[in-house]
């Protein structure tokens, strides 16, 4: 039984710490063929259809109400929309691992918004925890900013600080979304059935919102790039949430979250392949001090 008991959560802890560690390099691929806001409209627009024909597949009704569509909507524009579009804005400027690395912070903002609004005590060691990743994430910063490339023999540091806006200004857009899960509404609902949802009104206000800005639908007919939104849409997004909450229910929720400290450390392996990533004494101790920063808030949340 013990037996059994751990394989059903070594597997999907892997699953899901390989397939989102990679899905911030196979980002970086759509970037520039397509417009960034017309990625993520046929990212998601695939992976709701994927995600109700799942739904359906389970037995799990798609009829959540009006109150359950309006949920979906706000936790879609949160999550689907601004999350995203700031992330693959974020990858223009910043390499993958490093928005990788910014984004295993999530678990603070979340405290924060919780503390704020459900009135959820945090620890000191979370606290300290906390700084210490932070820190290395602004040593990390440091680095980018340093070997900024050189445009008409002009340093662009001011590219990496875009970068790291629009990092933040995703990682609390996901927070939103998160903290939204500890609504009463969202307890009441087949979660299955509001990710089908959420993912398909996303990428109804990605295309307006695409529509708008750059103009009407561009496609690249590029293996890489139609393999690259298949990726994304269907293992980075219907296949990882199940097994995400597979894990929640069997190992809770703290435990869970530590693939948040695995998968940017994945992920900058990635990018130093991939991409070329160049690794400075400050980077290397920024990245140390990001990963045991989370450990140690991760460890003082589950307790």
């Amino acid at each position: 039984m013990a037996e059994s008991r751990s394989n059903g959560v070594i597997l999907p802890f892997i699953l899901v710490t390989l397939i989102w560690s990679s899905t911030w390099i196979v980002i970086r691929d759509q970037i520039g063929s397509v417009p960034a806001s017309w990625s993520v409209c046929y990212r998601f627009l695939l992976a709701g259809i994927a995600m109700a024909a799942f739904a359906r597949l389970r037995g799990v009704s798609l009829n959540i109400g009006g109150a359950g569509l309006l949920y979906a909507a706000l936790l879609g524009v949160a999550q689907f929309v601004l999350n995203f579009n700031f992330v693959y804005r974020a990858e223009h400027y910043l390499t993958s691992g490093v928005v990788a690395v910014v984004y295993a912070m999530l678990l603070i903002p979340n405290s924060i918004l919780a503390w704020l609004i459900f009135r959820v005590s945090v620890s000191r060691a979370f606290i300290g925890g906390s700084l210490v990743a932070v820190t290395g994430i602004i040593l990390m910063l440091l680095h980018e900013y340093h070997a900024a490339p050189m445009q008409n023999d002009i340093a662009r540091p001011d590219m990496v600080l875009l970068g790291a806006a629009f990092s933040l200004a995703g990682l609390m857009s996901a927070s939103a979304a998160n903290v939204m899960q500890g609504m009463d509404i969202a307890r009441r609902l087949p979660m299955v059935a509001v990710l089908a949802w959420a993912m398909l009104i996303g990428a109804g206000v990605d295309a307006l919102f695409a529509w708008a800005t750059v103009g009407p639908p561009q496609f690249d007919m590029r293996w890489g790039y139609v393999l690259g939104i298949g990726w994304l849409g269907i293992a980075g997004s219907v296949v990882t949430f199940p097994l995400y909450f597979t894990l929640i229910q069997r190992m809770g929720a703290g435990r869970a979250a530590y693939t948040s400290v695995l998968i940017p450390v994945i992920a900058m392996l990635i990018s130093t392949v991939a991409e070329g990533y160049r690794w400075s004494a400050l980077a290397i101790v920024g990245a140390l001090l990001a990963i045991a920063g989370m450990g140690i808030a991760l460890r003082s949340k589950a307790a």
